[in-house]
């Protein structure tokens, strides 16, 4: 319940201050009356911030690996904006969308938020205590949105930038299933092949007694060592993941490692035409949202996710501190293609940066859809070609033997 800041006038003709705990204005005015005070002035006292991260925790039971889903977040932007733009209030917006979640984290948090907001926060501040689920890019966009007096606008633009970046992570992750779910089936199929079904020709082998071609011994060998190690190979993958782990902890291995990312074949491209594509489209929503460029410019810089790409925004941040353009540094950085960076000119030129950054997003994206298809096309024939050539040199390097026995005894 909101709490009130009340000054009256009592029957002496003293004034007094007081707190009141009330539903609402009038029923603190009605409070005050019945006390047989005057008031003179009753506002709502606001709640003290927290500091940001620290998010308000409600008890309403435990739920394993509770967190809230960016489908969540895209969904109750949209609907907000619908809400908004048909003229209700954002305190009864948000408790709407909230009464409609079942029970979770993000009921919790819009349930806060509600109660911050009925507190006398504005919508902005209320969600910029849960950075977790509203990034900076989130309440920066809000925040102009209503400075501007077009929260509903705001809100409509920020939920279809989340549903294209959304879409094109789940087409990227998406294209990656099919060839991670074909190589780790093959590796099973290979390890089984190597530890039960290689021994059992090892064995008769020895019973020959003659020199094995070097394809068999190299087979061999290599089953050998994995069924002596063979507790080591679920282990492979995880120290390799916790390697990878540990050198991007730092600045410089996370450097290394993104432009390792970007110069990759194939992956590379579609890493580096993504990346692109978000920071294009990002800006431009942000520009159109009516945040000051070198804001933007510093929101983008720290939800590209990648660090070269960072580097080159923050070389483009210091040239426009300074009065230069956008356009130069894009140029010099050696990133950013040279048709990137004339349609960044002119759309500066033009005074339609926001609308031509949001262009070009939408051709990078359909780069990236088209590079990822071919990508997930070229991949089926490579694995099965690769398939069939470990397959084939099981069998030559197991029957090798087999047709030199045949043909001494011919």
């Amino acid at each position: 319940m909101p709490v009130f800041a009340c000054e009256a006038i009592d029957a002496n003709g003293q004034k007094i201050a007081k707190e009141l705990n009330a539903a609402s204005k009038d029923d603190a005015l009605k409070q005050l009356r019945a006390q047989g005070l005057r008031p003179t002035r009753v506002t709502v006292k606001p709640k003290a911030a927290a500091p940001p991260g620290q998010e308000k925790k409600k008890k309403k039971g435990f739920i394993l690996f509770d967190r809230v889903k960016q489908a969540q977040i895209v969904t109750f932007t949209s609907q907000l904006s619908t809400l908004q733009d048909a003229g209700l209030p954002i305190v009864r917006s948000v408790k709407i969308l909230e009464s409609q979640l079942k029970p979770c984290k993000f009921k919790d948090q819009l349930a806060a938020v509600s109660e911050d907001v009925e507190g006398g926060s504005t919508f902005s501040e209320a969600l910029q205590k849960y950075p977790r689920s509203f990034d900076k890019l989130y309440t920066s966009m809000v925040k102009a949105g209503e400075a501007g007096g077009v929260l509903d606008v705001i809100l409509n633009r920020l939920a279809g930038f989340m549903e294209k970046s959304q879409k094109l992570k789940k087409k990227v992750k998406g294209a990656m299933i099919y060839p991670v779910a074909v190589i780790t089936v093959a590796v099973i199929i290979m390890v089984f092949i190597m530890i039960y079904v290689v021994p059992s020709f090892e064995s008769m082998f020895k019973d020959l007694g003659q020199k094995l071609p070097v394809p068999t011994q190299i087979l061999l060998s290599t089953s050998q060592t994995l069924r002596t190690w063979w507790f080591l190979i679920p282990g492979v993958p995880i120290a390799l993941w916790m390697v990878l782990k540990l050198i991007t902890r730092s600045p410089k291995g996370r450097l290394l490692m993104d432009r390792f990312k970007l110069n990759l074949p194939v992956f590379g491209m579609i890493i580096k035409k993504s990346s692109i594509s978000r920071f294009c489209r990002t800006l431009g929503t942000l520009i159109a949202s009516g945040v000051p460029i070198l804001e933007a410019l510093r929101i983008v810089k720290d939800a590209i996710g990648n660090v070269v790409i960072s580097n080159a925004i923050e070389e483009v941040h210091g040239s426009i501190k300074e009065g230069d353009t956008i356009a130069g540094p894009l140029r010099a950085s050696g990133i950013f293609d040279e048709l990137l960076v004339n349609m960044i000119d002119v759309g500066e030129e033009t005074g339609e940066l926001d609308k031509m950054l949001i262009k070009i997003a939408d051709n990078y994206e359909t780069d990236v859809d088209v590079a990822v298809e071919g990508m997930s096309s070229l991949l089926e024939p490579m694995l099965i070609v690769g398939m069939g050539l470990a397959v084939g040199f099981i069998v030559i390097a197991l029957f090798m033997p087999l047709i030199a026995i045949i043909q001494n005894i011919k």
